[in-house]
């Protein structure tokens, strides 16, 4: 159940309540793809970031180590050792991205393995059988993802398939949440939004698929190499069509300035790799830009990452010393940095929370975009 709580421009403060919590938004959610943060980051350590919803991947953990096996283990939240929220990706954007030789037809997609080529074939009722055995919070429909940009009559045919799919999706959930030993009866739906860069398309597929009445509605097919003012553009065209007492989620988004221009839109939630995989890399991220560590300007500094930020990271390490770490190859380097990254992200969504509720988010976007996604001067 999603709560409005204040709005401040299309900007939107609210509640989401699940049977495993309430989740405050606009949130960020913590990729977990293989049921752990890359980069060390155990469950229990997310507790101490700020993290308020996990998000897994279905067609990673149906390949290893098997939705079979997690069933039997209890389910995703026990196997885990996470409590709060989850929500697991369909598995529709890796059969398409990571997936080869895959076959589309109106059943499902037939697909090799990226891990050992074995065939696998995975359609609407897999895709929830399977998020069903992870006893997942929120379990995404399975859509086609297509490449973005598309012809306009692939797209349209894709719309309406992903739409036909989303149908069994519902079905099926439904079913399965009936049954006396499902792991999670209370296990929710959110269908995907679809069309490319076409801004009919994006309209009609919104117009139809919200006649299912499902627990939340996702936008996706963004951020997958189109300009961000496209992105932006398809954001502000579908926006009107969501149900407002409904949470709307931007799927695979993004920086920090791409999240704070979606929420001036009207989006709740999000997700993204980046935060992980660019610390990973030596990239943190600061409320006054990006410090890149591996730098050799960093070699003696002795303050924090950030000398505003309360994280574990910032209150016991110096930058020379996280420096040290990624020149001399240590592990503990890019832990520290994905705990700092998560933490900001989880940090910037509290402020913007706070700057919603205070009717101040417009100067509060003002004062960060130009600066968030650019190098720290220092």
């Amino acid at each position: 159940m999603y709560k409005l709580i204040k709005k401040d421009g299309k900007a939107r403060r609210g509640e989401f309540t699940t049977v495993h919590g309430t989740v405050q938004t606009p949130a960020f959610m913590n990729v977990a793809t293989a049921g752990a943060i890359k980069g060390g980051i155990s469950s229990y350590d997310l507790k101490n970031l700020k993290c308020q919803v996990e998000l897994c991947n279905t067609y990673h953990l149906h390949l290893r180590p098997g939705d079979t096996l997690i069933r039997e283990m209890g389910g995703l939240h026990r196997f885990i050792g996470w409590a709060g929220p989850i929500l697991t990706d369909s598995g529709g954007f890796q059969v398409f991205s990571l997936a080869q030789l895959r076959k589309i037809k109106e059943e499902g997609v037939t697909f090799q393995s990226h891990i050992d080529g074995r065939k696998i074939f995975m359609g609407p009722e897999e895709s929830m059988r399977i998020q069903s055995n992870l006893g997942s919070t929120i379990a995404m429909a399975f859509d086609e993802c297509v490449e973005n940009p598309a012809p306009y009559e692939y797209s349209k045919k894709s719309c309406d398939r992903t739409e036909r799919w989303l149908y069994r999706c519902k079905d099926e959930m439904t079913r399965l949440n009936a049954l006396h030993d499902t792991i999670n009866p209370n296990q929710m739906l959110f269908g995907i939004n679809q069309g490319c860069v076409y801004e009919d398309l994006r309209v009609q597929h919104m117009e139809s698929i919200v006649k299912l009445d499902l627990d939340g509605y996702a936008i996706g097919g963004l951020a997958v190499g189109e300009p961000a003012v496209d992105m932006y553009r398809i954001i502000s065209t579908v926006e009107p069509y969501m149900p407002a007492d409904k949470p709307r989620y931007l799927m695979g988004v993004g920086t920090p300035v791409n999240i704070i221009e979606a929420v001036s839109r009207g989006v709740d939630l999000f997700d993204c790799v980046m935060p992980s995989r660019n610390a990973r890399h030596g990239h943190m991220f600061t409320f006054n830009g990006i410090v890149n560590i591996i730098n050799a300007k960093y070699t003696n500094d002795e303050r924090p990452i950030a000398e505003d930020c309360d994280c574990p990271v910032c209150k016991n390490h110096s930058r020379a010393y996280i420096r040290h770490l990624f020149k001399a190859n240590e592990m503990l380097g890019m832990r520290l940095a994905v705990m700092h990254n998560l933490y900001f992200y989880n940090t910037l969504m509290e402020r913007i929370r706070e700057a919603i509720e205070e009717g101040t988010f417009e100067q509060f976007k003002e004062r960060y975009v130009p600066i968030l996604d650019k190098r720290c001067k220092d």
